[in-house]
């Protein structure tokens, strides 16, 4: 073996120390992002909130290659917020991986139905089934203790009170970020809350849900079931009711698993 050989060898075995094999190989650098091209993620936010809510997901997707849309939902009812949604989906060209925030989990249950939708993720989400509204899935259970918070105009929209922000929205956030959350809140209709899903998308689509274990809003237990009730992959977070604003790295890593698993 000459020696301009030799040390070529000998290079190669200490890089090779260094790093996997597979990162020599310049495809390998893109690989791990391969399965994500071309594909779309939409954003639906929930009550009380807007699409800057996701304003910490989008760039962590977006870093990934996804194409990330958010929807501005008019939160007047469940037949709006789901058009609303279904022409975001339309203008997207891929698959679609479709997430909902709380209220939004009715929202994406009626519009993932669309054919571009390949996977559902629920973000401390309500889930309904065929037929069922909210005020269904909450019948018989205590009032929480933030009920006595909302606040009703009067053409019937809902807000919650800072200090219900602050105390059981957004507990896990900075005060002045929870602040700035019930300053920008978007008044929800009451009678989302009886508005049913026709068909639930969940029925046939995979789906994914982010279990908020310190939500006051949507109790643990109450998404637990849920979760259960739709065959859901969980992802379990130690946060309140917004965990994409509080752990948003975690959210966002979810909704990548979701997209890589989506076909």
């Amino acid at each position: 073996m000459n020696t301009l050989l030799k040390k070529c060898l000998a290079a190669a075995l200490m890089l090779g120390g260094l790093l996997p094999l597979a990162a020599l190989t310049p495809a390998s650098a893109a690989a791990p992002n391969d399965d994500l091209k071309g594909k779309s993620v939409v954003l639906v936010h929930g009550a009380f909130a807007d699409g800057s809510s996701w304003n910490k997901v989008i760039p962590l997707l977006e870093a990934k290659g996804l194409h990330v849309v958010a929807v501005q939902n008019s939160l007047r009812s469940l037949d709006d917020d789901a058009a609303a949604t279904h022409r975001v989906i339309e203008q997207q060209t891929g698959p679609v991986i479709l997430v909902g925030h709380s209220w939004a989990g009715a929202v994406i249950s009626q519009a993932g139905n669309d054919d571009k939708v390949k996977a559902l993720v629920y973000v401390a989400a309500f889930a309904p089934d065929n037929g069922q509204s909210i005020d269904d899935i909450l019948k018989g259970k205590p009032a929480p203790s933030w009920a006595a918070e909302l606040q009703k105009d009067s053409a019937g929209y809902l807000t919650l009170s800072t200090d219900a922000i602050v105390k059981d929205f957004a507990q896990d956030l900075p005060p002045a970020q929870a602040r700035i959350v019930a300053a920008t809140q978007g008044p929800w209709f009451a009678g989302c809350m009886d508005d049913k899903v026709a068909t639930a998308a969940w029925h046939t689509k995979p789906s994914w849900y982010v279990l908020t274990e310190k939500d006051r809003m949507i109790p643990a237990p109450l998404q637990t079931a849920m979760a259960q009730e739709i065959g859901a992959t969980v992802v379990k977070l130690n946060a309140s009711h917004v965990a994409m604003l509080s752990q948003p790295t975690e959210v966002a890593a979810a909704i990548i698993t979701a997209a890589r698993a989506a076909k």
